[in-house]
């Protein structure tokens, strides 16, 4: 019997969303000026106010309040009516040193001999159902929502927008776990004031929304997946009616809030560890990059149509506990799961510095990843600058998401006799 399937995602102007981007863009100033810095920033936003907590050890002194207001203003916050501007909202500093208890377990004489920053597992996610090995719902949600923030920038089509915004999407699958169709598509948009009543407004934005966003977004997916939507989908378009209190002032937001937004929406699994504002030493965040890393390339060589990799650390130990592979019946090779597990641990180096080596991952390369979804985008050179009252300068060349990148194909296929 054919069933349902639904994933959500947020905008870059959703309150935990804000939060994720400040503490990642404290991250990336803090690895530009000095590569090696240990940083664990956590930011909570409200109305009016911003507060930074956290450790660090690094060698560079920043101006955190200002970096903070500059993510605040490029996401959209700019106007005092919404209550939360990056020019007049306070910004608070609470950050303190890296507990040396923790530290002497990850930094060792020899680096490739780091240990993990933490315990835990992770995991990497991967299927055939897009062209980049997302699952569907989730990516056309990020999507809807990335088309959105386009609008409401141009402010052209759509004038109303506020940066605050939510999309969840449904598909019905066949028994054969197939998309045949999208069932539901529901957007929550932040918006101005109306000079007309309810009734009027929601009408106005719920028809702005079928007829000018979702083409769009149509537009820019493939013609297979462009094919599933119909005349019938069921649309909810801002259910609870007006929503011109959002962000911050209508919502506190908290760093780490919106893993299953970051990674797969529900499919696959989730260890539970956040990523934004950890540097790549905290395998929360790195060693979920390496598992989709291996997943992706694992999925577009031909070993399975999908698959879910685990892999768990002790704190303190170089080489992982275990790694764990399910294909969900989907393998095409002669190969048990274990099996194919046990050939996946040659393939990859799972140990901390490895990953840390092998995806580059001691770059500025974070803040990009903080909205929309770590997992899925396009790898791409970009050139970034930094500049700071205490360090000067600085300019570098990064690759973002290395983790997306289908690198290892070849290795695969041999190990695999692909």
């Amino acid at each position: 019997m054919a069933y349902l399937f639904t994933s959500e995602s947020v905008s870059e102007g959703h309150p935990d969303k804000i939060a994720d981007q400040i503490s990642d863009a404290l991250l990336d100033n803090f690895l530009a000026f000095d590569p090696e810095s240990k940083v664990a920033c956590e930011t909570l936003v409200t109305t009016g106010q911003v507060v930074l907590a956290g450790e660090v050890k690094s060698r560079t002194y920043l101006d955190v309040q200002q970096i903070a207001r500059d993510v605040i203003n490029r996401i959209g916050y700019t106007n005092g009516e919404y209550k939360f501007s990056g020019d007049s909202c306070g910004v608070i500093s609470l950050i303190h040193e890296q507990s040396q208890d923790i530290n002497q377990g990850v930094d060792r004489g020899a680096k490739e001999d780091q240990g993990a920053g933490d315990q835990g597992m992770m995991f990497g996610y991967a299927t055939r159902e897009t062209d980049n090995y997302m699952p569907l719902a989730l990516d056309i949600s990020h999507k809807i929502l990335q088309v959105l923030a386009e609008l409401r920038r141009e402010g052209t089509q759509i004038s109303y927008l506020r940066p605050d915004a939510k999309a969840q999407v449904t598909i019905e699958y066949s028994d054969e776990n197939v998309p045949q169709r999208i069932d539901t598509i529901v957007v929550s948009t932040q918006h101005d004031e109306f000079d007309a009543d309810d009734a009027v407004m929601l009408a106005k934005i719920k028809k702005d929304i079928i007829s000018i966003l979702i083409p769009r977004v149509r537009e820019q997916l493939p013609e297979n997946i462009q094919l599933l939507f119909n005349d019938e989908i069921k649309y909810h378009i801002n259910p609870t009616g007006k929503f011109v209190i959002g962000g911050p002032h209508g919502d506190t937001g908290l760093t780490g809030r919106k893993i299953i937004v970051d990674t797969y929406g529900g499919k696959g699994a989730h260890g539970g560890g956040a990523f934004s504002g950890k540097d790549p030493s905290k395998v929360d965040r790195s060693a979920a990059y390496a598992a989709r890393h291996a997943a992706k390339n694992l999925v577009a060589a031909g070993v399975a149509d999908e698959l879910l990799l685990q892999v768990s650390y002790a704190i303190g130990v170089v080489e992982p506990t275990s790694i764990l592979v399910d294909t969900y019946g989907t393998a095409k090779v002669d190969l048990t799961d274990g099996e194919i597990a046990k050939k996946v641990a040659h393939l990859f180096d799972m140990r901390p510095f490895a990953i840390e080596e092998r995806l580059k991952l001691r770059n500025p390369i974070y803040l990009e990843t903080a909205a929309y979804g770590h997992m899925g985008k396009e790898p791409i050179i970009v050139t970034k600058v930094y500049e700071s009252p205490y360090n000067g300068r600085v300019e570098k060349e990064v690759e973002l998401f290395t983790w997306e990148k289908l690198d290892a194909l070849d290795e695969v296929k041999k190990a695999f006799n692909l």
